[in-house]
């Protein structure tokens, strides 16, 4: 059997249980404290993730586009341990006037994986997949390896917001 899946995968060990980073991770009014990319400017609510099903909203800003909004599903959801979520424009700049949907999966999903690695010591992996987006997606992404340098940097905020 092969594995169709195109991902993108960073890891960091964070000296903090998985328990502390899941809280971090829930709170979309936290996303922007530890947003590697630079792109997110808010939570449009201050609601918490609590499961799939829910949805939730950023502000954005991309220079090529300006101020948007995404709508985030989230299709995965297991307390302390994965936490993930299939963007969808927003607004009329996200859907770049009505070529994409709002509030359509534009076929890419964002999610983080928490493996305890004893009571205070989590690896946390921050996973880009692209498996069921637009070929135009994967082309304008590498497959997803034009984000591992954010994927980076969110890692290392993340790891200071929850050591410090």
């Amino acid at each position: 059997m092969t594995d169709d899946r195109i991902a993108t995968e960073v890891s960091r060990t964070i000296a903090a249980p998985a328990a502390r980073i899941f809280e971090i991770l829930v709170n979309p009014q936290r996303h922007v404290d530890l947003d590697g990319s630079k792109m997110l400017r808010g939570a449009v609510s201050n609601e918490m993730i609590s499961g799939v099903g829910d949805i939730f909203s950023m502000r954005m800003h991309l220079a090529e586009v300006g101020d948007y909004v995404m709508m985030n599903y989230v299709v995965e959801f297991e307390l302390n341990r994965r936490i993930g979520w299939e963007p969808a424009p927003g607004d009329a700049v996200a859907s770049e006037d009505g070529e994409y949907p709002i509030g359509v999966p534009a076929g890419h999903r964002w999610s983080f994986e928490l493996i305890p690695d004893g009571p205070d010591t989590t690896v946390v992996t921050e996973i880009f997949d692209c498996s069921s987006a637009p070929e135009e997606l994967r082309e304008a992404t590498n497959n997803g390896a034009t984000w591992i340098e954010s994927m980076e940097e969110t890692l290392a905020r993340l790891d200071s917001l929850c050591t410090n």
